[in-house]
C-alpha cells in the first residue's frame, strides 16, 4: 500500500484538453451520467461558456500513477452563483454582513446542467476510499492556502453521498422532478396512472399540437442535420431572451461543436408545419445516455398552444417508453412538470466552509431547512393528479 502511495502523483489542470480524451473518457463513460464525459467538459471550455471570463475558471483535479489518470474531479472556481441552480445567494448574503469574503468558491458540478450525477471519476479496481481522501485533502489544501471560503458539490450522486459526510461535507436537500418507468408499454398505459380528469387535459393539450397542423419528428445521432446544431442556439436564444434574462450561459459555438463528436448523446424532438419540412417551428434539445434521459433546453419561434407540453414532456415520454428508457429529466423548473406525471425526487448539494463561523451557522440551522424541504416534497407529491389507484411513488427523502 505505501508503495502505491508513493506512486500517486496529484495535479491540478486549468484545462481538460490537458488530459487526454480516451483516457478520461475509460474513467468516465462506464458513469451513468453523460455530463461528466470528456467531450462535453471540453465544449464547455473551447466555445467559451465555462471559462474564467464568464465567472468558471476551470480547476480540475487529477491524480495519476505514471502517465495514466486514476482519479478525476472537474473543478470550477466560482466568482458568482449563477448557471448553478442551487441558490446559495442567502449564504453569500450571509457572509458578506459577516465580514467574511464569499467568492471565490470551489464548485463541483457540470456547469450550467441541474441534472444528478456528480461525484469524483475513479478507475476501476483503485481504492475509492483512500483515493478520495487523498483528493479532499488536496482539495483542503488548496482552499486554506488560497483564500478560498468553502468547497461545493452540487446534483450529487447518491451513491457518493456518504464518502462526502464522511470528510465533513454537510448535505442540502433539494428536489428535481423526474419520471421513471414502471414498466410501461405505450404512452396509453402511462396515461392510466392520471385520474379522470387529467387524462382528459393531456389528450386535448396532444389535441392541440394536431389541430395546429404541426407534425413532431425525432431526430437522434446521425440523423439530425447538420444545420440544425446552430438552430437549436436560435432556439435557447430566444427562450432566455423571452424568459430568463441573464441566464444566456451557452454560446453558438457550443451547439455547432456538439455535431462532430457529440451528436451519437444528442434527441431532438423537432415541430415543422405541414408546409415546411426543413425549419421547425418549436424544438426541445435532449441528451440520453443508456437508460436515462435529460431534457435541457427548448424553444420556439412562434407559439402555440400546448406544443411545449408536446415537445418537452409527452413525446419524449413516448420515446423513452418505446427504448425503453427508465429515468427522465426534464430539466430545471417544476409548475407545469409536476401536473404531467414528474413526482418531486430528492438530490442533494454538499458543502464546506473553511471559515469556522460560516461552518457552525450551516451545520446549526441545516437540519430545520431540510425538514422543510422535506415537507415541501411530501405535500407537491400529495397533490399529483395521479388516480387512487396509481403506484407507491418511490421518492423517499
Amino acid at each position: 500500500m505505501n508503495q502505491r502511495k508513493l506512486a500517486y502523483n496529484v495535479q491540478w489542470m486549468q484545462k481538460i484538453a490537458e488530459i487526454p480524451k480516451m483516457a478520461w473518457d475509460e474513467l468516465a463513460q462506464p458513469l451513468k451520467t453523460p455530463f461528466l464525459e470528456w467531450e462535453w467538459l471540453q465544449n464547455l471550455e473551447t466555445s467559451g461558456s465555462a471559462i474564467a471570463r464568464t465567472g468558471w475558471q476551470p480547476y480540475h483535479l487529477t491524480v495519476w500513477r505514471g502517465r495514466e489518470p486514476i482519479a478525476l474531479a472537474p473543478l470550477y472556481l466560482k466568482t458568482h452563483s449563477y448557471g448553478e441552480f442551487v441558490f446559495d445567494h442567502q449564504w453569500a448574503d450571509l457572509s458578506h454582513r459577516l465580514g467574511i469574503r464569499y467568492y471565490p468558491k470551489l464548485l463541483g458540478m457540470t456547469p450550467f446542467t441541474p441534472a444528478t450525477g456528480y461525484r469524483f471519476i475513479i478507475a476501476p479496481g483503485e481504492d475509492e476510499t483512500e483515493l478520495t481522501a487523498l483528493m479532499m485533502a488536496e482539495i483542503e489544501r488548496f482552499c486554506t492556502r488560497n483564500g478560498i471560503s468553502g468547497c461545493h458539490f452540487l446534483f450529487v450522486d447518491p451513491d457518493w453521498q456518504p464518502q462526502l459526510e464522511r470528510h465533513g461535507y454537510t448535505g442540502w436537500l433539494h428536489h428535481s422532478y423526474i419520471w421513471t418507468n414502471r414498466n410501461f408499454n405505450n404512452f396509453d398505459d402511462y396515461l392510466q396512472c392520471f385520474n379522470a380528469n387529467q387524462r382528459r387535459n393531456i389528450k386535448r393539450e396532444r389535441k392541440a399540437v394536431d389541430k395546429a397542423q404541426l407534425r413532431l419528428e425525432i431526430l437522434s445521432g446521425e440523423d439530425i442535420p447538420h444545420p440544425l446544431f446552430p438552430t437549436i442556439y436560435n432556439f435557447y436564444s430566444s427562450t432566455c431572451d423571452k424568459f430568463y434574462w441573464g441566464s444566456k450561459y451557452l454560446t453558438r459555438k457550443f451547439f455547432e461543436q456538439l455535431y462532430p463528436n457529440y451528436r451519437d448523446r444528442v434527441v431532438l424532438f423537432a415541430a415543422y408545419r405541414d408546409d415546411d419540412s426543413h425549419n421547425p417551428v418549436g424544438l426541445s434539445f435532449c441528451i440520453h445516455k443508456g437508460e436515462n434521459l435529460y431534457g435541457r433546453y427548448w424553444g420556439c419561434f412562434q407559439e402555440y398552444d400546448c406544443l411545449h407540453f408536446e415537445t418537452c414532456y409527452y413525446k419524449p415520454i413516448e420515446w423513452a417508453i418505446s427504448q425503453n428508457i427508465q429515468m427522465f429529466d426534464p430539466g430545471a423548473g417544476g409548475q407545469h412538470k409536476r401536473r404531467r406525471g414528474f413526482p418531486a425526487t430528492p438530490n442533494y448539494s454538499y458543502h464546506r466552509f473553511y471559515n469556522s463561523r460560516m461552518s457552525q451557522i450551516l451545520r446549526s440551522y441545516i437540519q430545520e431547512v431540510n425538514e422543510m424541504e422535506g415537507e415541501e416534497i411530501e405535500a407537491i407529491n400529495q397533490d399529483l393528479p395521479f388516480s387512487k389507484r396509481e403506484i407507491q411513488l418511490d421518492v423517499n427523502v
